[in-house]
């Protein structure tokens, strides 16, 4: 089982509001966490209603993969979001809106 290095949250953050901003889609930081430990979750609102939701995991080999959530219904989302951060203080998030749900990562997507 191989296990990849982990990128620190922060720069992980800015790479993805970056590669957001060249493909022209806005993105922006809604919730800063720890610098280093961090984890991350990704909103993508499709509508005015419906959103998807990215977090960070592992696959079954340790590789990074992000899980997927939805499309679901923005409460619903919303209501994961503060679930997760009554978990985890250390949490980011980082919201986009893309009626296409697009992530700029090439890091396989499951769910």
């Amino acid at each position: 089982m191989s296990m990849e290095a982990r990128l620190k949250a922060e720069l992980l953050v800015q790479a993805i509001l970056r590669l957001y901003d060249h493909q022209m889609i806005p993105a922006y930081l809604r919730r800063r966490g720890d610098a280093d430990a961090g984890d991350v979750l990704v909103k993508i609102s499709l509508d005015r209603s419906t959103a998807l939701l990215l977090a960070q995991a592992r696959d079954g080999e340790g590789r990074a993969v992000w899980m997927k959530t939805g499309p679901a219904e923005d409460a619903a989302i919303e209501a994961q979001l503060t679930k997760a951060i009554s978990r985890d203080p250390d949490l980011w998030i980082v919201e986009a809106e893309d009626a296409k749900g697009r992530f700029p990562l090439d890091t396989p997507i499951i769910g």
